[in-house]
């Protein structure tokens, strides 16, 4: 099997993962590094975009050369100008020398502009004429002076919708975005987070000299479904969290909810998978099951009450046309409503009465027009807990309040199952 052409380069610059979005990202780094195109990297706060600027730069012919990571946001708007071009003494309150900027200082090399978005449009004029010719001014200069530098910028946020509202240039932002990339949320590669859990436990256990954690079974499907705002970053502050605050070195669901209780406030997927789109999607986990299961049981309690209503419209003597005797209980009542008010207009009916008139028994009949009309519409509650309860017992009086075949039956393991049993207050 031939190796993967990316890992030596994944093991060098320390990037976790083989989902083919992560991977394309990486390809289309290595494939850039080795011109001076500009590069624009998107992604939320916390995939790692430095980290692919560092594979940009180090595999690129200005490797030897210094590599300026600058974040705009950090810096104060009145500043910022000659914070990346200089000043000249006397340019403004408080520049009492001369100064030069990264973009002089830092020639020959790269810059990596995080945050591009918070970038003040004075600014962006100044970055977009080095861009075009290569030129700057310090402030407070009309001297031209030159500068050799590549240029890696990088957003979390939407450039064009910046640029409808007034708030980026759009020149500038097609100078940058000559060569794009597009870093991936961790949600969007959910089968890459079990290995950076695995990383980042090794990582901290030499940190701090202890024994590396593990997490069993449910910790970790409780892992693999948070949606992870933070992404890597907010995943290796909560493996720290639980190598330092933890006694215990196995990591149960119990354990991991106690120093993390956060992460349990997620949304379960829909079936059709999650609305920004993932490569595998959310791994099947107990509490979706159990929702599957009720919602299996709903629909059979419909069907037999379907066929209940049928029964009792023929015990009834209603004489039901051929053409429906013949037809399933089924068929009958997933007529449409205007096809039954036909039926019961047809039906002969005493004059004093309303309902459906038995005249046999000279009683009227259970069922009528007028009841079919005003049934009441009953709402089920189908909240998350609620259902997950219901299962829970459902499974226990199945067994005979067995808890390892209860267990076995919801797909979950024991230890979580006498931790729901005590949650919901279950007699079992």
């Amino acid at each position: 099997m031939a190796a993967d052409p990316l890992q030596s380069i994944k093991l060098r610059f320390g990037i976790i993962g083989r989902s083919e979005s992560l991977n394309r990202a990486l390809y289309t780094a290595t494939k850039v590094a080795s011109t001076d195109l500009s590069v624009l990297i998107n992604g939320e706060s916390g995939v790692g975009k430095e980290v692919f600027s560092k594979v940009i730069h180090y595999l690129s012919t200005r490797k030897h050369e210094e590599l300026v990571p600058i974040n705009c946001g950090a810096i104060p708007k009145g500043t910022i100008t000659s914070e990346l071009f200089g000043h000249e003494k006397g340019a403004f309150t408080g520049a009492t020398s001369d100064r030069k900027g990264y973009f002089e200082t830092t020639n020959g090399g790269t810059i990596f502009l995080d945050e591009i978005g918070e970038m003040p449009l004075e600014t962006q004029a100044y970055l977009l004429r080095v861009l075009e010719s290569g030129e700057f001014i310090r402030v407070g200069s009309s001297k031209v002076l030159k500068t050799d530098v590549r240029i890696i910028a990088a957003t979390n946020v939407d450039l064009e919708e910046s640029i409808k509202k007034g708030k980026f240039r759009e020149d500038l932002y097609y100078r940058l975005n000559t060569v794009p990339i597009k870093v991936p949320a961790l949600h969007e590669r959910r089968d890459d987070i079990y290995l950076l859990l695995r990383r980042f436990a090794v990582d901290f256990a030499e940190k701090y000299n202890s024994p590396s954690i593990q997490f069993d079974a449910d910790a970790r499907l409780i892992l693999e479904n948070y949606s992870w705002p933070g992404n890597v970053r907010e995943l290796k502050n909560i493996v720290e969290q639980l190598s330092v605050l933890t006694e215990d070195r196995e990591i149960d669901a119990l354990t991991l909810l106690d120093i993390a209780p956060h992460l349990n406030n997620r949304n379960l997927p829909s079936i059709a998978g999650r609305e920004h789109g993932s490569e595998s999607g959310f791994k099947d986990n107990y509490e979706r099951e159990l929702l599957y299961k009720l919602l299996f049981d709903m629909k059979n309690d419909v069907t037999d009450m379907k066929k209940l209503i049928f029964e009792m419209i023929r015990m009834n003597n209603l004489n039901v046309p051929d053409k429906l005797s013949k037809t399933s209980s089924s068929s009958f009542t997933d007529m449409p409503s205007t096809k039954l008010d036909e039926y019961f207009e047809e039906r002969p009916k005493p004059a004093s009465y309303d309902p459906i008139y038995d005249q046999e028994n000279n009683q009227p009949i259970i069922i009528s027009k007028g009841t079919y009309d005003e049934s009441e519409i009953v709402e089920e509650n189908l909240s998350l807990e609620k259902m997950e309860k219901e299962m829970i017992k459902k499974a226990l009086d199945k067994h005979n309040g067995r808890r390892k075949d209860a267990a076995e039956e919801l797909g979950i393991s024991e230890r979580t199952l006498y931790r729901k049993i005590k949650q919901y207050e279950i007699e079992a």
